[in-house]
């Protein structure tokens, strides 16, 4: 879960009550997944927020701002993902097990907010593009940095190409957590379902311990 709270730059949306912040946030993030800026429409999520467009603009200014704000709140999510990192813990697999599982977590409140962040990156409208890059940009840098940083990599066998190998376990992490989450909306109790993850992760990391490592 998200401990520390994500900075709010709207001192009138920053007032309402958390779960309507939540409702707001995931209505507009999907709609500008689904459509991108240019054609995001302001209509579709203030229906699937059920609010009012007046009280849309009245917490932000206009479409612009709206999206601008959902950037920098996907990059405070992240930070606060970055910050769960355990650097004392130098067995990849662990690691990347460990930020898969807060990843869950954190799907489990905003379901598009990582769909969001990834579609901006390749968002073209010339009104939001620089500010994307100069926002976004340097927090996957800084996140790539921090997940490989003091990994023992002595535990590769040495017939290994180590960079292959970490592409490798990147995809199956990642195909494995798409499939997970399409189950994620069956469990009320997420710790159940965290257990679940780790036992079925383990399953498919074994196989890939036994491949790369000595």
């Amino acid at each position: 879960m998200i401990e520390r709270e994500v900075t709010i730059m709207n001192p009138i949306f920053n007032n309402l009550e958390s779960e309507k912040q939540e409702l707001i946030i995931n209505a507009a993030i999907k709609e500008f997944v689904k459509r991108g800026f240019e054609k995001a429409s302001t209509n579709e999520i203030v229906k699937e927020a059920r609010i009012s467009k007046g009280s849309l603009f009245n917490y932000f200014n206009n479409k612009k701002d709206l999206y601008i704000y959902l950037i920098e709140y996907g990059i405070q999510v992240i930070e606060n993902l970055y910050e769960k990192i355990d650097l004392n813990e130098t067995d990849l697999f662990k690691r990347i097990e460990n930020i898969g599982l807060q990843k869950l977590y954190i799907h489990q409140k905003f379901p598009h907010i990582f769909d969001f962040l990834a579609a901006a990156i390749q968002e073209e409208s010339a009104e939001v593009k620089d500010m994307i890059k100069e926002k976004v940009d340097h927090v996957y840098e800084r996140g790539i940095e921090l997940i490989y940083k003091q990994i023992d990599y002595s535990k590769f066998r040495e017939d290994i190409d180590i960079e292959k190998a970490i592409e490798i376990l990147n995809w199956t992490m990642f195909g494995f957590s798409e499939k997970e989450l399409h189950q994620i909306n069956t469990f009320e109790d997420m710790n159940e379902f965290g257990e679940k993850y780790l036992i079925e992760w383990k399953k498919y990391s074994e196989i890939l311990r036994y491949s790369f490592y000595k």
